[in-house]
């Protein structure tokens, strides 16, 4: 039954009427998100995200006082981006020692990055041991995923400060793509030789991070007044 054909007694009852489709469908994209990002429970996570989407959707054909759908994308992405890094690093940084991330960051050398393997494990701190890579792992899976994790959240509930911190997130964001960029170009004769996929093959993966440098115009054009101030 659609919205034109379901009478409400007061505007206050088709207001809670849309946060309740949104509150479901919230639940549905982030248990999706966070599967994605896990990468390997990603086909879990995928049905939930649709689901969510559809749900949304449909609410907004039927006249629901929803989210937009472009603002749902955005809040996802950025969602997966958080999550996905966050575990990416989490793991080099404090599950270095175990076989299957052993196995797996020999792989990732060979293929992409031979600073992986460069002195792995043999540095007081374990892990990736190529030139500033543990000084970008902390500063980001201890601040900058968080926060965006935390800022998409925001941002998808209406809270004005998930928009204020997911602008300041992807600016973070903007600065850590280069610097991170211009740390490994400055070490490509150890990190780009005797691999698979030297330069071309980083740019393939890399280019996936330019999320913020698309993201933030859009921030931007959106009128701050339909988010609220709690």
């Amino acid at each position: 039954m659609t919205v034109s054909e379901t009478s409400f007694n007061s505007y206050d009852d088709a207001l809670e009427a849309a946060k309740a489709v949104q509150a479901r469908a919230d639940r549905l994209i982030v248990i999706g998100m966070g599967f994605l990002g896990t990468m390997v429970f990603g086909l879990i996570g995928l049905p939930f995200f649709l689901r969510g989407v559809f749900i949304l959707r449909k609410a907004e054909r039927d006249g629901l006082a929803v989210r937009p759908t472009m603002m749902t994308f955005v809040g996802a992405l950025v969602l997966i981006d958080g999550f996905m890094n966050t575990l990416g690093w989490m793991i080099d940084t404090f599950a270095h020692h175990s076989l299957i991330i052993r196995v797996f960051e020999m792989g990732w050398s060979l293929l992409l990055d031979n600073g992986y393997a460069w002195n792995f494990n043999n540095m007081w701190f374990g892990g990736a041991a190529a030139p500033g890579e543990k000084a970008w792992e902390i500063a980001c899976t201890f601040v900058l995923f968080p926060i965006r994790v935390v800022a998409a959240w925001g941002f998808l509930k209406g809270k004005r400060w998930g928009l204020q911190w997911l602008i300041m997130s992807c600016w973070m964001g903007v600065f850590v793509w280069v610097g991170y960029l211009w740390n490994l170009t400055t070490f490509w004769e150890m990190r780009l030789v005797d691999i698979a996929a030297p330069v071309w093959g980083w740019w393939l993966y890399d280019i996936w991070y330019i999320t913020p440098f698309v993201i933030l115009p859009y921030l931007y054009t959106i009128n701050k007044e339909m988010f609220t101030s709690d």
